[in-house]
């Protein structure tokens, strides 16, 4: 079932885990098309998490709450929040998210911008909590 905030703000399921919606991409483009940069909402409700991945672009995280997130960063585990509202996750960098209680909303900046070809699964990734 989709929380209440995945619903207002029209989320849906990212195969990574939690509830996303791709909100801007920037009309300049790289070479090959690639948009300059792109923009996410994401969404974690307690109990779930996003699955090890790892992106070929960097990742600048911002926190909007009300929960804080915890993002492991390769072997570095960083709480997203009130304290620390931003963090980049640079490419190439094992990452996963849960939140740290609550259900926790974020913002992802990826620069280049994101496509799917540059996301993969980490080897042995467990499946993402639904």
């Amino acid at each position: 079932m989709r929380p209440a905030t995945a619903e207002r703000l029209d989320l849906r399921r990212h195969p990574e885990g939690g509830w996303f919606r791709r909100t801007w991409a920037s009309p300049a483009q790289l070479d090959g098309g690639r948009p300059a940069a792109t923009a996410i909402l994401f969404l974690l409700a307690p109990g779930e998490r996003s699955a090890p991945h790892v992106v070929d672009a960097d990742e600048l995280w911002l926190w909007h709450g009300p929960g804080a997130l915890v993002l492991r960063v390769g072997g570095e585990r960083v709480l997203l929040g009130p304290g620390r509202p931003q963090v980049l996750v640079p490419a190439g960098v094992e990452q996963s998210t849960e939140p740290a209680g609550d259900e926790v909303l974020v913002s992802c900046v990826v620069c280049p911008g994101f496509e799917w070809a540059g996301f993969r699964l980490s080897p042995g990734a467990a499946p993402p909590s639904r």
